[in-house]
């Protein structure tokens, strides 16, 4: 309870955004929304330190989710130059001060979380593609890689500085985590029935754990509303719940004695091991204190392991894979950094080895092949990866010959469970109401055409505009694209000139580089600025409209637009289709779609498409009679 009580406290008082998994909200960074702080240094402080005294505090959650996390906060620190207020900066950085290294370090951060929590590389490049990234291009592809090899790289060179326990559990089992290459893998009719039946189970418990990890999430966060006092209750109610399961559970269970000709040591001495004598008398163990007192790694070796088919009885499987499968639930959602893929292993693992005792001689396959493949089951069934998950797995066990298993099962699972409800990341999304962009557009935004949705009144700027509307404008809005339009004596008719961004407008009237009367000074502006000083500032760094300082008679002068403006912004006409709009907002990574008129002699710009004008809620409000569960 002291380091669940550390942990929370680091959660609750210092970063808040910590909490949790961390992967939806990096899944939403990298389609397109910045949310406050979720990938600032204490951010990052706090996942580290908090993962730490979570997992050490005897949570069933796992430090994988927040080492993807802890990844892309690494990548974020780097893509915005370092932190001035850590005095943390290094010029050389500035080249990646975009959008577009930002993101592409990002994902490459996320990629690198995944390779070194659990040792797989590839995993870790197919992670990042499959679920992580909304935007990819080739480039991309071999910068992860080489990420994730310069990972593995360093992983060996700890692991072997770190032999003979030098390093408290670290590179224990070496970069393959749960070995088990050793055990024979044949199989025939029967034990494809059998994994076939272990997909659908997995999909229906993995749908059921997302939609109870959806009911509690949603009761916490109205406990977590009232306050850091309230979260640190609630982590310590479940801390103390979870130590009376994990000490309490393993009383009820019978002793066995020591299976004859073993060659590990039986009862375990020390903190790893696969039998642990728990109140026994000599020379027995207890089987479900073998699961429940040892680290979650060790617990998942030991499901896994071959050769050992009567270690675990029947009811120590259930009672295990009751007990996790709730914890797991109860546990997300506190104020602790909590991953979400040891739980759903353990759990997997558990009901995987209970087929597979229960098959025992029907099936050529081991018992600890069975909990592998129940593992990969319930992942599928709760995550909805498949190519990366398989990949993840077979890296994890070193099995190439399960890959044929593990694909069916994977497929079978995430088929199932996608009759019920989505993947859990994408109800996190939901919950936490960040506005993402699915890859596909709804079936009602056929009916629609852009023009339909663009909220009013459009704001634009002319291309020399008086500094005093400029101020006015940016002060009673919080939009941060504006369109430009060209007006005579600078054209013939009104025309479309391009777009400006509020950051680039704010540093425009800092520089003051204004004119007492109505003309082009698109020469001097350029002289006076670099480009880096319109490139991207970090997390509470860009400059505020507060902080300028303009006079009265300032304000009644003007100041060129033109060198600012992107002339070269995407463009529909108004009546194209809105689900085409919304599939090429996303595939493009925009921010800002500009809506122009199918006729002349109109105003060039009808309105200005964003990601909010895009958002269900939005369209459904404007149009209820468009029901998005009846039209398909």
């Amino acid at each position: 309870m002291i380091l669940a009580f550390a942990a929370a406290v680091l959660c609750a008082y210092i970063a808040p955004a910590a909490a949790g998994s961390g992967i939806p909200e990096v899944k939403a960074y990298l389609n397109g929304i910045d949310a406050h702080s979720i990938l600032a240094p204490s951010t990052l402080f706090v996942k580290i330190f908090g993962s730490i005294f979570g997992v050490a505090a005897g949570f069933v959650v796992g430090k994988e989710g927040p080492m993807v996390h802890t990844g892309s906060c690494i990548a974020s620190l780097l893509g915005q130059g370092g932190s001035r207020k850590y005095r943390l900066t290094w010029k050389w950085l500035r080249f990646f001060k975009n959008d577009r290294d930002r993101r592409d370090l990002i994902t490459c951060g996320a990629a690198a979380g995944v390779a070194a929590a659990f040792r797989a590389p590839v995993g870790g490049v197919l992670f990042a593609l499959e679920e992580a990234a909304s935007w990819w291009r080739s480039a991309l592809l071999w910068r992860t890689f080489f990420t994730t090899a310069i990972v593995a790289v360093v992983l060996r060179s700890f692991i072997e500085v770190c032999k003979g326990g030098k390093c408290g559990l670290f590179g224990e089992g070496g970069l393959i985590m749960f070995d088990v290459n050793s055990t024979k893998t044949t199989y025939s009719t029967p034990d494809l029935l059998a994994v076939i039946f272990l997909g659908i189970i997995g999909g229906i418990f993995g749908s059921l754990y997302n939609f109870f990890v959806n009911k509690v999430l949603r009761a916490y966060s109205i406990i977590n509303e009232k306050g850091p006092l309230f979260k640190l209750l609630l982590v310590l109610v479940i801390s103390f719940l979870t130590s009376c399961s994990s000490y309490g559970l393993p009383w009820f269970s019978p002793c066995t004695p020591c299976p004859p000709h073993l060659m590990d040591q039986c009862p375990t001495v020390g903190r790893s091991g696969n039998y642990k004598n728990f109140n026994c008398p000599p020379n027995q163990y207890n089987d479900l204190a073998s699961l429940f007192f040892n680290t979650n790694d060790d617990a998942i070796r030991n499901l896994f392991s071959s050769g050992t088919e009567r270690e675990f009885h029947l009811s120590t499987l259930l009672v295990f894979f009751v007990a996790i499968y709730f914890l797991g639930i109860i546990t997300y959602g506190i104020a602790v950094p909590s991953g979400l893929f040891i739980p759903v292993i353990l759990a997997g693992a558990s009901y995987g080895r209970l087929v597979g005792t229960v098959l025992g001689s029907l099936s050529n396959l081991d018992a600890g092949l069975f909990a592998l493949l129940g593992a990969a089951s319930f992942l599928g069934g709760t995550m909805r990866m498949t190519v990366s998950l398989c990949v993840i797995l077979l890296e994890l066990t070193n099995n190439l010959l399960m890959l044929p298993l593990m694909m069916l099962v994977l497929l079978i699972s995430k088929t199932v469970a996608d009759c019920f409800n989505k993947g859990v990341y994408d109800q996190i999304l939901v919950l936490k109401g960040l506005p993402y962009m699915e890859a596909h557009a709804e079936p009602y935004m056929r009916n629609l055409v852009a023009r339909d949705v663009v909220s009013g009144p459009l704001v634009t700027f002319s291309g020399v505009e008086k500094v005093g509307t400029i101020f006015q404008t940016l002060k009673i809005t919080k939009h941060n694209g504006f369109p430009v339009i060209d007006e005579p004596p600078f054209s013939e008719d009104p025309e479309l000139c391009g777009l400006v961004l509020r950051s680039h407008l704010l540093v425009l009237l800092q520089g003051k580089k204004f004119s007492k009367s109505r003309v082009t000074t698109e020469s001097g502006i350029m002289r006076s600025f670099k480009a880096h000083d319109f490139a991207k500032a970090g997390s509470g760094k860009g400059i505020k409209l507060v902080d300028l300082d303009i006079t009265e008679v300032e304000m009644e002068m003007y100041v060129d637009l033109h060198p600012v403006t992107n002339t070269s912004p995407y463009t529909v006409v108004e009546t194209m289709s809105l689900a085409k709009a919304a599939v090429l907002f996303r595939q493009l990574g925009l921010r800002h779609l500009l809506v122009v008129p199918k006729t002349t002699g109109r105003p060039p710009t009808v309105g200005i498409l964003t990601r909010h004008d895009f958002m269900p809620e939005h369209i459904l409000g404007l149009y209820p009679h468009f029901d998005s569960h009846s039209h398909t």
